[in-house]
């Protein structure tokens, strides 16, 4: 895989038997692979922000290491058949974060590779939802194959 990828994040949240919230985000990012370990790097703006967060995704083998700097601040762990607590750094103040990581997969081609995550996320002690991710990273000159418009169900 080459180091100029388009990325696609989409994080889907069930609250419940029958509501569920999707969220997707498509950006261009950098991508590395050090050993067994990939490496996807990007920037994105939080939520009411202005300024730029840098985002480190990390994975190696069954763990993946999810590190923000700038307006946002942390480091998560979601390892599989674990629970990890994390300090969540904002603006409006600090939010303790519980993840219990049910599965981590990981589909890897010559220009792509599809990582899903399946994980239960409490606040504060608090259960709030059974979430999954599923980051898509796509070599930036293969073509990406979705859509760069936010909130694309492709």
């Amino acid at each position: 895989m080459e180091k100029d990828v388009l990325l696609s994040i989409k994080g889907l949240q069930f609250e419940g038997d029958m509501d569920s919230e999707k969220i997707e985000t498509i950006t261009f990012g950098e991508y590395y692979k050090r050993d067994d370990s990939h490496y996807i790097i990007y920037d994105e703006v939080a939520e009411g922000g202005t300024d730029p967060v840098k985002t480190i995704i990390k994975l190696k083998g069954r763990e993946l290491n999810l590190t923000k700097r700038g307006a946002v601040n942390t480091h998560m762990v979601f390892e599989e058949h674990k629970k990890n607590m994390s300090s969540y750094k904002t603006p409006f103040g600090d939010i303790l974060v519980g993840i219990d990581t049910r599965h981590i997969g990981l589909k890897e081609q010559d220009e792509r590779i599809v990582i899903k995550v399946d994980y239960a996320l409490e606040m504060n002690y608090q259960f709030i939802s059974d979430c999954t991710i599923t980051m898509d990273i796509r070599a930036k000159s293969a073509g990406s194959g979705f859509s760069l418009s936010a909130g694309s169900d492709s």
